[in-house]
């Protein structure tokens, strides 16, 4: 297995996206993952999830956000908060979009196979899985998506009784468990959905998508409820709809992770997800 790690590309909304690729030393599909809301490809077992790809023979690209908080120096904290805060949607899938083509080019980084000709699958977690779930409807080289702890809809989770206080200050903060940092949502993140509210819309994009889907999702996540895959299964009934017994939001997983080992419930959703990918023909 060979390792490119920390690769640095230019990403569309003025700060760089900073990417890993994990390949054997041959074309193969391509698997790429978009971490959730708060996240980061550096999280917990993300690194060990991608080894487990390559070794069913799926090549795995995992990625920053551009705007999710962290630095190309510093991947591991969120050391700008400011980025955080300017952070939406539409960045996010234009972010995608900019390592699909990253990764479809003929000069991806020294030693990687040539991806151009092999199909390309996506990964979300949590506020990931949103931006998966849209992509294919506007890029036709997703062959096939899978959700982990996928929400359903974008702004859902806005109190309708914080949003008036949310538009006067123009900020509001968000605590990261984690790390304790108070982090910064500007009003632009309501702005930017409500100007795009047609490109972001999760349901349609769903009951139109004409690429595999499973759907797999926990049954003890308390962030995002197991009703979340229900909607979406209900949406698109040919999706599989996979149901992780004792599974919480991060199936398991947590940072740092120091166990060389996936946790149980990750392991099932991992061996699920590269079953689907290889399955599909």
């Amino acid at each position: 297995m060979q390792q490119h790690l920390n690769i640095q590309i230019d990403g569309p909304h003025g700060k760089p996206i900073l990417l890993d690729i994990y390949h054997n030393d041959k074309p193969q599909p391509l698997v790429i993952f978009c971490h959730g809301f708060k996240g980061f490809k550096d999280f917990g077992c993300w690194d060990l999830v991608a080894k487990q790809f390559v070794g069913s023979e799926l090549a795995f690209v995992k990625f920053n956000f551009s705007h999710n908080g962290t630095t190309p120096d510093d991947p591991l904290n969120f050391g700008d908060l400011e980025a955080f805060g300017q952070n939406n949607f539409s960045i996010e899938l234009d972010d995608l979009g900019a390592v699909i083509d990253f990764m479809a080019g003929n000069n991806v980084a020294a030693g990687t196979p040539d991806f151009r000709s092999q199909p390309v699958y996506l990964i979300g977690h949590s506020r990931g899985g949103g931006t998966v779930l849209l992509k294919p409807r506007e890029d036709q080289r997703v062959s096939a998506v899978a959700t982990w702890a996928s929400i359903s809809e974008f702004g859902r989770y806005w109190p309708k009784e914080e949003m008036h206080e949310w538009r006067q200050a123009g900020v509001k903060y968000i605590m990261n468990g984690r790390t304790k940092q108070q982090m910064p949502l500007y009003w632009q993140l309501y702005e930017n959905f409500e100007a795009n509210r047609g490109r972001l819309d999760i349901p349609a994009a769903v009951k139109s998508l004409k690429t595999p889907l499973l759907i797999v999702h926990g049954d003890n996540d308390m962030v995002v409820k197991l009703t979340s895959a229900e909607a979406l299964a209900e949406w698109h009934p040919a999706a599989e709809l996979c149901v992780i017994s004792e599974g919480d939001h991060t199936f398991g997983s947590k940072h740092p992770w120091p166990e060389k080992v996936l946790p149980a419930s990750l392991k099932e959703a991992t061996e699920q997800t590269i079953r689907f990918f290889r399955g599909i023909q």
